[in-house]
């Protein structure tokens, strides 16, 4: 007896995925930008809520990381077509 294979959400389709994490980092930077707002308010002490405090401090703890990890793994840039270069510059732009 076969079964039926259907393909993984997920890692079958990674623009989706590739959303996914983008929302996530989004929502943290929310998150974060909040809590700070609302710290420098002065609308609760962060001596007060120890357990959001720390729940920041992971988040971006992790968002530096992650920039700093996707600044040293970029690709480098393609080389420029010199005639497309030219042309630009031709046109003055």
């Amino acid at each position: 007896m076969s079964a039926v294979h259907l393909p993984h959400p997920l890692r079958d389709h990674p623009a989706a995925t590739r959303t996914a994490v983008d929302a996530f980092w989004v929502l943290a930077i929310g998150v974060i930008a909040a809590y700070a707002f609302f710290a420098a308010l002065g609308a609760f002490a962060p001596g007060d809520s120890v357990a959001l405090t720390i729940v920041v401090a992971i988040l971006l703890v992790l968002f530096c990381v992650r920039a700093w990890t996707s600044r040293h793994s970029r690709a480098p840039a393609p080389e420029k077509d010199p005639r497309l270069v030219h042309a630009r510059e031709r046109r003055g732009f």
